[in-house]
């Protein structure tokens, strides 16, 4: 039997739950069971629960067959719990280190009392931290161990079920169990506490409960689910109905009763504005109903808003309510006005056409920060055109940017009138960053964020933890994200941490990612064609050299020494060189560059021809590697400098120990392993396909259709994945000519070597 039995309901937390599992696995102290509940969840949280458990035998991964709620998953885990206690960890928190040896500890000290009641922190999005501001209530002199009558204000603390240890057998004894629907906390909180012959208090911070930026609390959703408080409280008052001896405590509870009532009330987006009404009667019923005899109400504004409540006079808090907040309301309108009264002519044309309708037929498509047609955006713009032409495609493109566009690509220029125009007018947006702060998202708007790669590298909110890498002011990072509606993922990880690193109210849609489908379908004409259009003649070996931007690197500067490399592989190897779209183009290379053997690729439109043009990919530390991977072809990671890079950007897994394929720390290393034959072996390719099943999951060349379907047509039937072992892959453009090319190394060059 465990000390401690820890439940873990699971439900659309994906991007947070690997965090949270390990805070508990990772504690020292280890005499614990883990019942983690997957309440149904959508998304990969099931997934996520089977590895952990299949990897430790501490966790038990329960899986329901529909979704019943958060009190009911945590039900299904208190029934399988067998420890001492029980602790809730809601999927996105987590435990404190050192939380459990110190709970373990207040344990014994105190002979197992009914309850442990422990502090907890806040934690934000931006790593802020925000102690509990009632925390010295936990830390009030007095017995150890005592009732709720000699320390009654506890319950002036948060009451929730996560901040406090239960002793299961107290659990057992009083049968509690949770409510369904919203709000569940109440009934089993504050009952528990009256209840409990033996509490004890741990002035020690045990859990830190993240505060979703949008869209993780239900609580903050406006629904009429709020309603349901009314039902939660009808059982608080039931079990005072049912235990005589708890009487004293009806007064307090009435008063919370009220409070969380007019909290309800007055939070602004909890209850539809049409549901304020019915909410404020019900209340005012609820507090004439439970009112005890001969209660006297509060004094001062909380006394005011009771009096109203109590004679349901709802107009007159209402008018009391608007007042509050018309005055705030009054206060940001002036400063809008000031600030619009600097705007220029151009801003004057883009609010008066956000005043016109909105066209539902209009589409506007950027990639790359509108430096041309290509990437994700390009693809859905392709499969558009053939499932739903009655919508109209425009690209915005950068003025200095228009000689990449296609012949007959409808395009306006950023900043243009065209431009504000169709900016304040389209239905669709669908962008591989972001748009301009100043780019108003009206109701009826949708907006596609497809990404631009899967992240090895930190991205959005994690990079605060690496500052050397960016100087990005993240609040507006973070309002710009607040526009999105969809989000494209092509595998697993990559939705965990956009979900996590993108905390706003956005769908993930697990497509694949649409520039791949064309990788995915190819077949040997595309090849061919590839090969042609970049002059390849047969027989040579094409290698794609594609090493990812540095943030503390101005300018493209080779990590390799191209020229000796091209030397190297002889006159049958021809080095492709894309640099990162940072920067303008590589370097010259004389001769070998006049020759083809080097050749810049750099301003190519189009990156998935050289994919399936190039016989193998180097790169260092590119999402290059994510979307070449499902070609099935060599990939050699150059990655000499992976130390300062990860130290500097931060990395989500040691691409040294899970790559793609064979991996180089020095030049020498690159050569041998291409001369050599290991680049293209039976274990590089073992190597790959394990990088392929975690990361090529959904890009089976269907991703386009089906972000089409689902956003643009309204069509929520799912398209077929293709599973990866039935996807045929493109044929190889030829057989590699440098296999076997033997070339001298220095002694010195042989001992790192074989190092």
């Amino acid at each position: 039997m465990p000390r401690f039995s820890i439940v873990v309901p699971v439900h659309r937390v994906q991007g947070y739950l690997r965090e949270c599992l390990d805070s508990v696995l990772g504690q020292e102290y280890d005499d614990f069971e883990l019942i983690a509940v997957d309440d149904c969840s959508p998304d990969g949280c099931g997934a996520l629960l089977d590895e952990f458990a299949s990897a430790d035998q501490r966790v038990h991964a329960v899986h329901l067959e529909q979704n019943v709620g958060l009190g009911r998953a945590r039900n299904a885990g208190l029934e399988r719990a067998v420890g001492d206690y029980v602790v809730f960890l809601d999927g996105d928190d987590t435990l404190a280190p050192g939380a459990l040896s110190a709970m373990a500890a207040r344990l014994d000290a105190t002979a197992d009392p009914d309850l442990l009641v422990f502090d907890y922190t806040r934690t934000y999005w931006d790593d802020s931290r925000r102690p509990n501001g009632v925390a010295h209530l936990l830390a009030e002199k007095g017995p150890d161990v005592f009732l709720l009558v000699d320390r009654p204000s506890l319950l002036g603390l948060l009451q929730v079920v996560w901040n406090k240890a239960y002793r299961r057998a107290f659990l057992s004894r009083h049968g509690f169990t949770f409510p369904a629907g919203y709000y569940e906390d109440v009934p089993w909180t504050f009952t528990a506490l009256i209840t409990a012959e033996r509490i004890a208090v741990l002035d020690r911070v045990c859990i830190e409960y993240r505060q979703r930026r949008q869209g993780g609390n239900i609580l903050s959703a406006t629904s009429r689910k709020h309603f349901e408080a009314f039902g939660q409280y009808d059982l608080v008052f039931a079990h005072l109905d049912a235990h005589p001896e708890l009487e004293p405590w009806r007064e307090r509870l009435f008063e919370k009763m009220v409070d969380h009532y007019l909290t309800i009330y007055t939070k602004p987006g909890r209850l539809p504005e049409q549901d304020k009404a019915e909410f404020f009667h019900e209340a005012a019923r609820h507090y004439r109903t439970r009112r005890p005899d001969g209660y006297r109400r509060p004094g001062g504004r909380r006394g005011h808003r009771y009096a109203l409540l109590e004679q349901d006079a709802h107009l007159a808090m209402r008018g009391l309510h608007e007042t509050v907040r018309g005055t705030r309301a009054a206060q940001r309108r002036a400063v809008g006005a000031v600030r619009g009264a600097k705007r220029a002519a151009m801003a004057a044309h883009y609010w008066a056409e956000l005043h016109r309708p909105v066209e539902h037929d209009l589409a506007v498509f950027s990639s790359y920060w509108s430096r041309g047609v290509t990437g994700n955006p390009a693809a859905i713009a392709d499969r558009l055109a053939e499932l739903a032409p009655h919508i109209r495609p425009v690209w915005l493109i950068r003025p200095d940017c228009v000689d990449r566009v296609p012949d007959g690509t409808d395009h306006v220029l950023v900043g243009s009138r065209a431009y504000w125009s169709v900016m304040a007018r389209a239905r669709y947006f669908v962008n591989d960053v972001n748009f301009a702060d100043s780019v108003v998202k009206r109701a009826g708007q949708i907006h596609v964020q497809t990404h631009h790669g899967t992240p090895l590298k930190t991205m959005g909110t994690d990079q605060r933890r690496y500052p050397a890498s960016t100087d990005m002011d993240f609040d507006r990072m973070l309002r710009r994200c607040d526009r999105w509606d969809y989000g494209l993922s092509s595998n697993t990880h990559s939705t965990a941490v956009w979900e996590r690193v993108y905390p706003s109210p956005h769908t993930t849609l697990e497509t694949g990612y649409p520039r791949n489908d064309v990788l995915a379908r190819a077949g040997a004409t595309e090849v061919d064609w590839a090969r042609r259009e970049l002059g390849l003649t047969e027989g040579v070996t094409a290698l794609l050299y594609m090493p990812t931007h540095r943030e503390y690197e101005s300018s493209f500067a080779p990590r390799l020494d191209l020229a000796r490399l091209a030397e190297t592989l002889g006159p049958d190897t021809v080095l492709l060189v894309r640099g990162h779209y940072f920067y303008n183009s590589a370097p010259d290379y004389g001769e070998l560059r006049r020759s083809g053997r080097i050749r810049d690729v750099g301003g190519h439109p189009r990156v998935e021809t050289l994919y399936l043009a190039a016989d193998g990919l180097i790169t260092d530390y590119s999402s290059a590697m994510f979307d070449y991977a499902v070609l099935d072809r060599p990939i050699m990671i150059y990655a000499d400098d992976w130390e300062t890079y990860s130290a500097v950007r931060g990395t989500y897994f040691d691409l040294l120990n899970e790559p793609p394929g064979v991996v180089a720390r020095t030049q020498d290393d690159l050569e041998a392993l291409l001369t050599e034959g290991i680049w293209n072996s039976p274990e590089a390719a073992a190597l790959r396909a394990g990088f392929r099943r975690r990361f090529c999951q959904f890009d089976d060349g269907r991703a386009a259709e089906r972000v089409v379907r689902r956003v643009f047509l309204d069509d929520n039937a799912p398209v077929p994945m293709t599973p990866l072992d039935l996807r045929p892959v493109a044929p190889a453009p030829t057989r590699p000519a440098c296999v076997g090319t033997e070339i001298p190394r220095t002694p010195a060059a042989k001992e790192e070597r074989a190092r």
